[in-house]
This record gives structure tokens, sequence and C-alpha cells, in this order.
């Protein structure tokens, strides 16, 4: 099984820079493995169980945070997908780097079909982890 990314220093000093919101979300992000997704919808979740002060609901500032992430890959926003399986945006939709992402996405051991990803069988289960 893949570990979890460990943040290090220049990353805690990057993180520093940011909001509450978007620190723990990074966190939490950190925790996904490679060959592992997780959806906007699932960071947004995952928080508020951790966290009841912050909305389950709050997908599109889970995206935000991807937008803005000063840790990739190392924090790896490129395991963000949409609920619905597709691989979604990467980079704020630079030219190129949704086929970057999906690149990555492959490199990792994650099936790519036609911009879609299985969740039952690439989705990251936190509550698994959270079990040990």
């Amino acid at each position: 099984m893949n570990k979890m990314y460990k943040i290090n220093t220049e990353d805690e000093k990057k993180l520093a820079k940011l909001g509450v919101y978007q620190q723990a979300i990074l966190r939490i992000l950190a925790e996904v493995p490679k060959g592992k997704v997780t959806t906007y919808g699932d960071l947004a979740k995952e928080l508020s169980i951790r966290d009841s002060k912050w909305s389950p609901d709050s997908s599109r500032a889970v995206g935000t945070t991807m937008r803005n992430n000063p840790c990739g890959p190392q924090i790896p926003c490129h395991r963000v997908i949409k609920s619905d399986g597709s691989v979604g945006n990467f980079r704020g939709g630079e030219k190129g780097a949704v086929e970057e992402k999906i690149a990555m996405l492959k490199s990792e051991g994650v099936k790519v079909v036609e911009k879609k990803i299985d969740l039952n069988m690439f989705r990251y289960n936190y509550k698994k982890m959270n079990q040990k």
C-alpha cells in the first residue's frame, strides 16, 4: 500500500501563507496516496467530519484551494477529480493541463478511460484509514 505524503518544513512555510481552510484541505489531500483519487466533495465532507465548523457542501472552495496549491505536486491536487469520475480541470485550465493530469494519474496506476476514472476502484477511503 502506498503511503501518504509527509508534509515537510518547506511545505509548512508555504502552507503558513494560506488561510486555515486551505491549509486544512491540503493537509487532508496529502493523505491520498499514489494510485488513489478523491473528489472535491469528498475533501469538503472529510474536513467537516474532522472539524464541524466547516461545511460539507464547500466543494467549490476545495476547487479554489486546488487551483492555488503552492505545494504541488507533492500535495497532489492532480488526484482530485469530479464526483462523477470526470478528471476535471488542472492548472487553472491551462492548455494541455488536463492531458498532463491524466498522464500523472496513469503513471501512478490510476486507469483513466475517456477522461473518467472508476471511483469504485480508485476512490480513496478516508474512513478506512482513520480506523487504523
